[in-house]
């Protein structure tokens, strides 16, 4: 009898199970058409019909062969000019663009490609479930930086530099934020590059909700002076274009990283899925008016989903990008989870415990508003009742 215990991945077996697939999970098993999920962060649209036709095209005619490793040509040239478009910085498509099976994998190769065993990695928390396992699994240091609701979630330059260490090796800016909808104007981005400017801190930005703001442009950290050459970008189709199951993302950097990211997107993935890499260059060459009718529709909901949770008395944060809240649940006296599990239990609506999100998210909850209206309002009447049944 094997002794599994004693064969796998020491690393492997420290990490937790994503906090958000357990409660969609757990409404998946219920089975009961009358549950409601919030938890997932997926847009409800479906991808739209002219980005969609180039997939069947693509697939009627037969174009079913790998592509180059970093992807195709067209489609590096096509991001390289959405990013100068929108940020005023050049990338080299053929040295500096890479395309990968969704952001997630971009992350992944920007963290094994930069942090040696022992490097320190600072992450701004609470932030999405995967930045912390892929840099123990690089055999880096996870460094938290709890940021708060009085500082809007940002990260602070106090706290940057409180944290920094010479083991310090790279800082992961996760915004605009999941699971807070924190963004970072240029003012906040301009104080964090003052820190990092006499430094070799690598920076990972992910800016995979960088279409979905509300009430400014974003603005990326690679367009502050000196930051593009410190930086990789990450982004994706999964939530502009509601795209996400076309697993399709990308990531850029000088070419000297890139290089090396590449490898590793050689031997782990080979290439993209051909496919969606033909729908993307379809959603980045005509897909600037279905974002913006999507933002518009995000608006709506973001405003009655925070306007919901403040009339039922508990405080909730307005985000200003993403699509989802982060409400205050300390005054029911539950942690998190508990409050998610009774929740379910006895309303049958499903959010994430901030928990999830690290420590620092004790005592919030994640919900999404990339949902039906009609499924928003039924969920807030229910978890209203909820908080009043306490």
């Amino acid at each position: 009898m094997i002794n599994y215990e004693s064969v796998l991945s020491k690393a492997v077996k420290t990490i937790e199970p994503s906090g958000i697939r357990k409660f969609f999970d757990l409404v998946s098993e219920m089975n009961d058409k009358d549950a409601i999920s919030l938890g997932v962060g997926e847009p409800d649209f479906v991808t739209p019909w002219h980005i969609r036709n180039e997939g069947v095209y693509a697939l009627e005619k037969g174009k079913t062969h790998y592509t180059a490793n970093a992807g195709f040509i067209e489609l590096r040239k096509e991001i390289a000019a959405y990013i100068e478009r929108k940020t005023g910085i050049t990338y080299d498509p053929k040295s500096e663009v890479i395309v990968t099976v969704g952001g997630s994998e971009a992350i992944d190769l920007a963290i094994r490609a930069l942090v040696n065993p022992g490097d320190e990695v600072l992450i701004p928390e609470p932030s999405f479930v995967c930045y912390k396992p892929c840099t123990i699994l690089a055999g880096g240091t996870p460094v938290p930086i709890v940021t708060c609701v009085e500082d809007k979630f940002k990260l602070t330059p106090e706290q940057l530099k409180k944290a920094i260490t010479p083991k310090t090796k790279l800082l992961v800016l996760p915004y605009p934020n999941n699971p807070t909808g924190a963004i970072m104007t240029k003012e906040d981005l301009e104080k964090i590059a003052e820190v990092l400017r006499d430094t070799n801190i690598m920076v990972l930005t992910d800016e995979i909700y960088c279409e979905l703001t509300y009430g400014r442009t974003h603005t990326s950290i690679i367009s502050i002076p000196g930051m593009k050459e410190r930086t990789v970008y990450v982004n994706g189709f999964s939530k502009s274009y509601a795209m996400t199951g076309w697993r399709l993302g990308y990531a850029t950097a000088p070419a000297p990283i890139m290089k090396q990211m590449l490898k590793i997107h050689q031997y782990a993935i080979m290439s993209s899925p051909t496919t969606s890499q033909y729908a993307a260059i379809e959603a980045l060459k005509k897909g600037d008016a279905d974002i913006a009718k999507m933002r518009a529709e995000y608006d709506y909901r973001r405003r009655v989903i925070v306007d919901g949770f403040r009339q039922m008395g508990l405080g909730c944060f307005e985000p200003e990008g993403a699509f989802y809240v982060f409400p205050d649940i300390r005054s029911t006296g539950m942690t998190s989870s508990e409050f998610c599990e009774k929740l379910l239990q006895k309303e049958k609506v499903a959010v994430v415990p901030g928990s999830a999100f690290g420590d620092s998210g004790e005592g919030f909850v994640r919900c999404s508003y990339a949902y039906s209206i009609e499924n928003i309002n039924k969920a807030l009447e229910r978890i209203e009742r909820f908080v009043k049944s306490l």
